[in-house]
């Protein structure tokens, strides 16, 4: 089947689902059946007054979160005075995505909180297109563009009424309001500032040319926070691939810490495709979250980082803040423009601040022969001038390779200030006896040349937030050979970005 059709099928169903529901609560009298499939109706008999688009543009007030109080007219400039407009002041539109209820979501109102906590004499204008929004997701899609149109007719009109400067006009688009800003930004006349795209969605959008979705072409600066990107029977409801200036994916961009996706799914299980909204919203809306806490939490803003891969950064090997390498996820991201879009990662907590602390952990294990069969259970224990953080699973992926350092990614939850000590732990798992395991580590820290065990002499450790990099020696040499765990104090060694290589020892063979 191809990729379209099985697009086309699955919101078929899945806004079948979800207007079943709502009927049901209204009319529980009607069948089942018959409630489950006039959807499916309303679908192929749309006429062309479904595209037809009525956008509205209220200027929220710090007081009034919550309500629209005050609508800007194109057309008619009473009404930037009556809702007391600042041409002076940073200008933000904050639009909206997909809607089943058609009502604005919760994140609305806290995200222009936010907004105005940081920037108090800000305009902060949301942007009203939820009865375009308010439809089968691919009819919702498809009036993305024409809602931009409308966008763009009002940025035209500020611009020209106010001579207010583009640059301070910021768009903050959602899931299918990233797209709405994009195509606003590329239809307006003059460039804005910035667009901030929050998790795009990915269905009717994902490998599209870049005239039909959110691009780096809309504005000076486009950022994009991806959280979603997983896929689910052949598609991602964020999209995949780089849309901005600057891309980042916190946590792979896939699962999102706190987001019980497993216990969503159950209750799709139990419940059919109306619980679906419930797989979707935690993790897709962790994009808005991340925004709305980097502008509440300014001086703990999480960082993002510079990255080939998401396997490379796994392994912790692109925490360096060098040339721009690192910045500050949402808000504060620093505008930097490249020519190719730049992809970043970071790792978050579940919670606000989602901010977490980043190591590289390299460590280099030496053996005579080869233990490549080994899979061990790593954890590390850091101990700073702040507190500490125990247990954190070092994780290996691949099998153990031994004459071979292996960098690690390490996370803590808080901040343990400056690294002062740590102890590192190693745990068999793979099923050898306790006597194996014995004779294994019983020269393992020694440094015995003459034992066919693994050494590990030092520990590297870069900070992330810190750029730190220190060296860890182990502390006690002479300490019992049996022991599991052992602690490695600083040393004076410096880190070596690049060690210099060994000479090659050269065999002479005997005639």
């Amino acid at each position: 089947m191809k990729a379209w059709r099985v697009r086309f099928l699955y919101f078929l169903v899945l806004n079948a689902a979800v207007q079943y529901v709502t009927s049901l609560e209204e009319e529980r009298s009607d069948s089942i059946f018959g409630n489950f499939l006039d959807p499916l109706k309303d679908l192929f008999s749309q006429n062309d007054n479904s595209n037809q688009t009525l956008t509205k543009f209220s200027l929220r007030k710090p007081s009034v979160p919550d309500d629209d109080l005050c609508y800007i007219v194109p057309g008619k400039p009473e009404s930037l005075a009556a809702c007391s407009f600042n041409s002076t002041s940073k200008t933000f539109l904050v639009i909206h995505g997909w809607t089943l209820s058609g009502m604005f979501e919760s994140w609305v109102e806290k995200l222009v909180t936010a907004l105005y906590d940081r920037e108090k004499a800000a305009n902060v204008i949301v942007v009203d297109w939820l009865g375009s929004a308010q439809n089968h997701y691919v009819v919702a899609a498809q009036n993305t563009k024409e809602v931009g149109h409308e966008i763009a007719r009002f940025i035209d009109w500020i611009e020209e009424t106010t001579n207010m400067p583009l640059e301070n006009i910021h768009l903050i688009g959602y899931s299918l309001g990233a797209h709405v800003a994009g195509f606003a930004g590329s239809h307006a006349t003059n460039k804005v500032g910035r667009i901030t795209g929050l998790d795009p969605a990915g269905p009717d959008f994902e490998g599209e040319h870049a005239h039909r979705r959110l691009s780096p072409d809309d504005a000076h600066f486009v950022d994009v926070l991806h959280t979603f990107t997983r896929g689910s029977l052949g598609l991602s409801i964020g999209i995949q691939q780089p849309v901005g200036h600057v891309d980042i994916y916190p946590n792979r961009g896939s699962f999102q810490p706190g987001c019980n996706l497993r216990g969503a799914l159950e209750k799709i299980a139990n419940l059919g495709l109306f619980a679906i909204t419930d797989a979707v919203k935690c993790e897709h809306e962790r994009s808005v979250h991340l925004f709305i806490d980097s502008l509440l939490n300014e001086q703990d803003a999480a960082k993002a980082y510079r990255c080939g891969s998401t396997d490379m950064f796994d392994r912790g090997m692109c925490l360096s803040c060098r040339k721009s390498r690192c910045i500050a996820v949402g808000y504060d991201i620093s505008l930097v423009r490249r020519a190719r879009s730049v992809q970043m990662y970071t790792k978050t907590r579940a919670s606000m601040p989602f901010r977490v602390y980043h190591y590289q952990v390299k460590i280099h294990f030496s053996s005579k022969v080869n233990r490549s069969e080994l899979e061990p259970s790593l954890t590390v224990s850091l101990f700073g001038t702040r507190g500490e953080s125990e247990n954190l699973e070092l994780k290996l992926k691949e099998k153990l390779e031994t004459n071979t350092t292996h960098s690690f990614l390490l996370v803590t939850e808080k901040d343990i200030g400056d690294l002062l000590m740590l102890k590192f732990k190693w745990e068999e798992t793979n099923g050898w006896s306790a006597s194996n395991v014995l004779n294994m580590v019983s020269s393992w820290w020694s440094g015995d040349s003459g034992s066919d065990n693994m050494d590990v002499h030092k520990i590297r450790i870069r900070a992330g937030e810190t750029q730190q990099k220190l060296v860890f020696c182990v502390k006690d040499p002479g300490a019992p050979k049996l022991t599991q765990e052992v602690t490695f104090v600083k040393c004076k060694d410096a880190w070596r970005t690049n060690p210099k290589r060994a000479p090659k020892r050269i065999t002479l063979e005997k005639h």
